[in-house]
């Protein structure tokens, strides 16, 4: 693989953690909003969709199939039976595509 993936996951993976830390360090001590609260959970996600988004429109089969299936789990399963699910089913549908 090129250097650039490995960079890549080592950005994401950076900024996700230091928007983690960051949000404790720099509002420690202030009280935040219901709306506020809910933006500083939705964050870390949003860095990880946008990993996931180029790979889900570059119009590969099994990964858009695996991607509806996820999204179907997780309206019915907790994260980890969800996460689960996601692996199984990629693994299965690249394997059959």
């Amino acid at each position: 693989m090129d250097w650039t993936f490995y960079l890549g996951i080592l950005l994401i993976a950076s900024s996700t953690y230091l928007i983690r830390v960051g949000g404790y360090f720099f509002l420690r001590n202030r009280q935040l909003s219901p709306r506020a609260e809910k933006v500083m959970e939705a964050v870390p996600g949003c860095v990880l969709i946008s990993v996931i988004a180029p790979e889900i429109v570059s119009g590969n089969l099994a990964t858009t199939l695996a991607v509806v299936v996820t999204l179907f789990a997780t309206l019915r399963f907790s994260l980890l039976p969800t996460v689960l699910i996601s692996i199984a089913s990629t693994a299965l549908f690249r394997a059959v595509f």
